[in-house]
């Protein structure tokens, strides 16, 4: 697996040829009492590589993790957060910067939710101004599209299966009433934030007490298997017009 940090320039210049550039982002935040503050980055960095591990063709550059997010809502407890504008900034300068480096093809994966709608921004907003193919998921959320949760049985079985000895054990969640908006929307398809809510929960959406390493192995394989199928995917859809430096 190429990785950027590895090569020399003109490695760099010539893998941009053909190759697809691929950037890994998360977070620093509360995670409840049981993880780390770097789950988000831990997490998208074993998809990421998990998936690389199967794709033979395209070649994929892995770059860094980005390992800074979007998340003021973590603040009440413990966060090192960046305004959207500041993130989205960012990641504006690198795809920039990947683009002036030769690459015509970049892919953004993301580990958190609260990146989610800048990241998707971004991509956007660059693609109408550089001849380049962009794409960008939620590593968690590939095929139907669905919101595990924070710090809950999703994330927490992942940990277990990637960075066991990390995770300490995991408390009963109370119940919370009312229940949390960001949870439990009063409608399907409706985005409802309220003020302290994430304090008010307790730092999580569920009850981690029941996640597992061996749940985390089959979450981990099913998310591995989605961001490879992706990779393919967005390769053979954009292999004609922007590999090889072609418009």
């Amino acid at each position: 697996m190429p990785e950027l940090t590895r090569m020399t320039w003109r490695e760099v210049r010539d893998a941009g040829r053909s190759a697809i550039a691929l950037l890994p982002i998360g977070s620093q935040e509360q995670h409840a009492a049981h993880l780390p503050m770097g789950t988000d980055t831990m997490l998208a960095e074993a998809v990421v590589d998990g998936a690389l591990a199967r794709v033979a063709d395209p070649v994929v550059v892995r770059l860094p993790a980005l390992p800074f997010g979007h998340s003021p809502h973590h603040l009440f407890a413990a966060a090192v957060s960046l305004r959207a504008s500041t993130l989205q900034a960012v990641l504006a300068d690198v795809l920039d910067s990947l683009a002036g480096s030769g690459f015509r093809r970049i892919l953004v994966v993301n580990g958190h939710g609260g990146n989610d709608e800048i990241m998707r921004l971004a991509v956007k907003e660059y693609a109408l101004r550089a001849d380049v193919a962009l794409a960008a998921c939620s590593y968690f959320s590939l095929g139907d599209g669905s919101s595990p949760g924070h710090a809950g049985v999703f994330e927490t079985s992942l940990m277990l299966a990637t960075h066991g000895d990390l995770v300490r054990p995991p408390e009963p969640r109370a119940d919370v009433t009312p229940p949390p908006l960001f949870a439990y929307p009063p409608y399907p398809g409706l985005t409802v934030e309220r003020h302290g809510e994430w304090a008010r929960a307790g730092g999580s959406t569920d009850d981690a007490t029941t996640a597992t390493a061996e749940g985390g192995a089959d979450l981990l394989e099913d998310r591995v298997t989605a961001l490879a199928d992706a990779i393919r995917a967005f390769d053979a859809a954009t292999r004609e017009t922007h590999a090889e430096g072609e418009a």
